[in-house]
């Protein structure tokens, strides 16, 4: 079978089913339809299909010839957003969205498997589809705590995410970090309540939380190699509720992101000073941390051969950069803790398609015309891991 030529002849196809998730937004863990959409379609195959994770899917393809097991994932959920596109096929779901491109990401795999399938007989080893649920808010977690990376064991993981970004016509894959790991932090701050005209007789909260904000910037401008990135964001202050009251409590929340191997020693520097600065202004403090996502790092000898498979879809190695770290998250990344993968990012970009707002705008949208590019690199990346 010729690929390229193949997923020619399913382009219409793969476009009618991103515009058909496109209309049918569904926020994280509530993707049902979405789900039974995509389970029609891989059971179509005659694959071996479960649910999984809620509203995830797992599709099995067992090839004739011996080899490894290749994990290649999408995610399925949209956001809370009011469309402003005003394209034919926008959202017919109030305040819901596709403004990240999963909806493309879907089309993708699922021609992907269809076009593997049909050329089972060459296939090596096993081939796995996973359409996950909430990458919005991690939540692939839960596909790898039900097994997803099991039964059989994944050797080799692979990803997409359309990336509007960079221009349409090329893909960026990288060794090594490639997406920031995040970490949300609540922070709670008790002090002494009282009268605003009796300070002295109150232990003012705000005042010490104001400090907090400023001093732990120190960490990453002062205890950080400045070439390792990392960032600490103070999203939400929360405190009183009159001119004249002092409060009792501050209430903070934010988050840590870092885009190197080891960062994790930034939470620790950050309650550090947080310690100090209530113990000096008699407060006290409770601190917590929420994993949002770990750091994707790419393997460099996967992420090399997607590289190399790249070239072979775009035929011109220039399109094919290592340019793009960006301190957003991935939680893809969960996957890469079980096994080595790469994940790669197609340029969507294209001013003429209107398809170059950043994602989560309410006017964002894909380039369609990149759809299959990204459907053949899956699939030659799943015959080049799975080989023996």
């Amino acid at each position: 079978m010729n690929i390229k030529d193949r997923i020619g002849e399913l382009k219409n196809e793969m476009i009618d089913l991103r515009r058909m998730f496109h209309r049918h937004p569904e926020l994280g863990f509530e993707e049902w339809w979405t789900q039974e959409q995509v389970v029609k379609y891989l059971t179509g195959l005659s694959l071996e299909v479960s649910k999984i994770a809620g509203t995830g899917v797992v599709a099995l393809l067992h090839g004739v010839k011996p080899g490894k097991t290749v994990l290649l994932r999408s995610d399925m959920d949209a956001l809370p957003i009011e469309e402003e596109t005003g394209l034919p096929y926008a959202s017919e779901v109030e305040g819901k969205m596709h403004a990240c491109g999963h909806d493309g990401h879907m089309a993708m795999l699922l021609i992907a498997a269809k076009v593997l399938k049909e050329m089972q007989e060459d296939v090596p080893g096993t081939i796995k589809f996973i359409f996950q649920p909430n990458e919005e808010d991690a939540g692939a977690y839960r596909m790898v705590d039900e097994g997803v990376m099991t039964s059989p064991k994944v050797d080799a993981a692979f990803g997409i995410h359309l990336w509007s970004q960079i221009r349409s016509g090329t893909i960026d894959i990288v060794d090594g970090p490639q997406m920031a790991a995040s970490h949300y932090f609540y922070l709670t701050i008790t002090g002494k309540g009282g009268h605003a005209g009796f300070a002295h007789e109150s232990i003012d909260p705000i005042l010490v939380a104001s400090n907090i904000v400023q001093s732990v910037q120190a960490v990453q401008t002062r205890e950080i190699d400045a070439l390792n990135p990392a960032v600490i964001m103070f999203t939400e202050f929360h405190a009183g509720s009159n001119t004249t009251i002092v409060p009792e409590k501050v209430r903070i929340k934010g988050s840590i992101r870092f885009l190197y191997e080891g960062g994790d020693e930034i939470l620790r520097r950050f309650e550090r000073i947080i310690a100090h600065t209530c113990e000096a202004h008699r407060v006290s403090y409770e601190l917590s941390f929420k994993v949002g996502n770990n750091l994707l790092s790419n393997d460099p000898e996967v992420a090399q051969i997607a590289r190399e498979t790249a070239t072979e879809v775009l035929g011109e190695a220039s399109r094919v950069t290592t340019k793009i770290r960006t301190m957003a998250g991935e939680d893809f990344s969960d996957y890469l803790q079980h096994a080595p993968g790469a994940f790669a990012f197609v340029g969507i970009a294209n001013r003429n398609a209107e398809s170059d707002y950043p994602h989560h705008h309410p006017r964002f949208t894909i380039d369609e015309e990149v759809l299959p590019a990204g459907a053949e690199l899956h699939v030659r990346m799943a015959l080049r891991l799975a080989s023996p």
